[in-house]
């Protein structure tokens, strides 16, 4: 295994072997590398028009952090089509693992080995063997996510990475030997529209990438998963549940909504009560996707105004929370028309559907947002901050010197105003939000709290992508969905409340017309969440298993094993086996903690966990009893 740098700059031949067309790599500037030093963080390569390549690869903990930074130091400009952000060469490899990311289907896992995808080396050694995979545009978890991890499948090793980037990216697999070399980055000219021009003098650095080698897929992802460094706000890092009322009202909020719900949550342990979309609607029957832009509350859901809600919602001793789509703005709003602050192409404004875009590399939009959005939290004392964004700008936008660097400064901005916000209230929980879980990438994630896992509200498939997300984000990160309603069943509750227990635990729905009996559960839920959540924020996960592919009928069952280590109390002597592993230095006895999190799908009734329970004691539990189809329990287990 080797690292270095892919790199294209304009006038470069282009590499043979018929690639031309399916990726930028092994140009003519690569191919004629020169390196000059190597230190274990840093390698450094001349190119023959007399440029700098610093490839950078400083190992943190368990991963190496990647950065690529290109130095013109001729005196001439120099335009870059490709720049990568990691690239790795002779890899003996023969599987790949990638997840993969619709609407409310989110990091379902992808495995293939290489034959699969005819990626067998040629008889020759002669002709690439490509697999190019990457998305366009400011949601960067659409189809794929800026991930990937490669296997021996003899050896039983893999190596993983992550891009950290928000806008237009790819992930490149090539063969034209027995090794494989992969390599990701921005979205290059022919992928993204991408290219980049420095001036003499002038330099670029590619946006960060994480790699992690492992035993196994799912430890690769817990240590990528653990470099990330997530922006927790202080009330935030105890996991407390959230209620959100958007599954109550669907977008129609009202002060008195919200009061019947205050009032049968208070005293249950939920510490935020959040306001969803609609809150500025001019009449109850408009639209709240086609109106989202001007932000000014409405008087008929909220006559006495929106700080009255806000002050009712503190009342009964909750942090109010807020929503908005910040970035976008509806048809029906009037922003929309205000073309001089939106996003354009070849000089038309962005228009998706019912949605344009605000231009964040413009102060006036900075502005309006300070005015809109800043003050309305700050004078209401709004303490979370849900984030939402519905729609994706594409490929490219104009004012910069191509579409894809149009796009990647744009999100890069936008990122920089969710810091603003931060630095303007440095208490404020923010939630990040993309129609569910389109931006559930590393650079997002670290700039909130929280994130919506998904728009699964009431799918029986919510336990399926919460245990995907444990391979890409951190759980005490995933918010996930547990709506309650009057006509549920007792089995149907604990089947919606146990799936939370795969990440961060969020109520919806008409609460207050929910039975004593069933409102109980969902307070045993609430109490058993808090008793466990250490491990849920902690914890390893060891395990996942299901055999399930279509998520429109889910068979069988699922079972999530999440482990976590604690230091013993009064207790000088620790297992040798995992003495390396515990949290303190030192002698002592670590104690093991786990949660068994298992739901059970059509035909899936008394599953079978003798293996996951093997050497654990069950100290206690929360669900149904797994005999039938839909059901979900939570052990909490010890070792014994």
């Amino acid at each position: 295994m080797e690292f270095y740098a892919e790199l294209r700059l304009r006038g470069d031949e282009y590499n043979d072997g018929y690639g031309n067309g399916l990726t930028l790599s092994g140009s003519e500037t690569v191919r004629n590398l020169e390196e000059v030093s190597k230190t274990d963080s840093e390698t450094v390569y001349h190119t023959k028009q007399g440029h700098i390549l610093r490839v950078r690869h400083e190992k943190k903990g368990d991963v190496t952090v990647f950065h690529t930074v290109f130095e013109n130091t001729s005196s001439e400009e120099a335009t870059i089509e490709l720049l990568s952000s990691f690239a790795i060469r002779d890899l003996d490899v023969d599987r790949m693992h990638r997840s993969t990311s619709f609407w409310s289907a989110e990091g379902k896992l992808l495995s293939q080995d290489l034959v699969e995808l005819n990626m067998e080396k040629s008889w020759a050694n002669h002709g690439f063997r490509i697999e190019k995979f990457g998305q366009a545009g400011s949601m960067p978890v659409r189809k794929f996510f800026p991930f990937i991890a490669l296997e021996n499948t003899k050896t039983g090793m893999f190596i993983g990475a992550q891009l950290y980037l928000a806008s237009s990216w790819q992930i490149e697999v090539m063969r034209n030997r027995e090794t494989v070399s992969l390599h990701g980055g921005i979205a290059d000219r022919d992928f993204g529209q991408w290219y980049k021009t420095i001036r003499p003098g002038g330099s670029f650095e590619s946006p960060k990438a994480v790699i992690a080698e492992g035993t196994s897929l799912l430890d690769v992802c817990d240590k990528l998963v653990k470099a990330q460094s997530p922006k927790i706000a202080s009330s935030d890092r105890d996991l407390p549940v959230i209620f959100n009322e958007y599954c109550t009202t669907w977008g129609s909020p009202s002060f008195e909504n919200l009061e019947k719900t205050a009032k049968r949550i208070e005293g249950s342990g939920i510490r935020y009560l959040v306001i969803d979309c609609g809150w500025y609607k001019k009449t109850d029957d408009e639209n709240w996707f086609v109106t989202a832009g001007d932000w000014n509350p409405s008087q008929v859901l909220f006559p006495d105004g929106i700080r009255a809600a806000a002050d009712m919602i503190r009342s009964h001793g909750f942090i109010p929370g807020i929503w908005f789509e910040m970035e976008n703005c509806g048809k029906e709003s009037e922003l929309y028309q205000k073309t001089e602050l939106l996003q354009t192409r070849d000089g038309f404004p962005v228009t998706v559907g019912t949605r344009r875009f605000l231009d964040l590399r413009k102060k006036a939009v900075w502005d309006y947002l300070d005015e809109k959005v800043l003050k309305l939290l700050k004078e209401n004392g709004f303490g979370y901050l849900k984030v939402d964004y519905n729609e994706n700008m594409g490929a490219g936008v104009d004012g910069e010197e191509s579409y894809g660097e149009g796009v990647r400064k744009s999100v890069l901005r936008s990122q920089d105003y969710f810091r603003h916000l931060s630095e303007e209230l440095p208490d404020l929980v923010i939630e990040n939000c993309a129609s569910g879980g389109h931006r559930l990438e590393p650079s997002m994630m670290e700039l909130v709290s929280q994130a919506s896992f998904s728009d699964a509200h009431e799918c029986t498939t919510i336990p399926l992508i919460a245990a995907n997300l444990h391979r890409l984000i951190r759980p005490e990160q995933s918010q996930i969905w547990a709506v309650l309603r009057k006509n549920d069943s007792a089995d149907r509750i604990l089947y919606t409340l146990t799936a939370a227990f795969l990440g961060r635990l969020c109520l919806s729905g008409e609460v207050f017309d929910l039975t004593d009996e069933q409102w109980d559960l969902a307070l045993q839920g609430i109490r058993f969440y808090q008793k466990v959540s250490h491990i849920i924020r902690d914890g390893r996960t060891t395990a996942i298993e299901t055999p399930l592919q279509d998520y429109t009928r889910p068979l069988g069952y699922q079972a999530v094993l999440r482990e976590y280590k604690r230091k013993s109390e009064n207790v000088r002597t620790c297992e040798p086996e995992h003495k390396s592993e515990c949290e303190s230095e030192g002698d002592h006895k670590c104690v093991k903690e786990a949660l068994l999190i298992v739901h059970t799908f059509e035909g899936g009734a008394n599953p079978d966990l003798t293996s996951l329970l093997s050497g654990w004691t069950v100290k206690d539990s929360f669900g149904s009893d797994l005999t039938s189809d839909f059901q979900g329990k939570v052990f909490l287990l010890e070792r014994s």
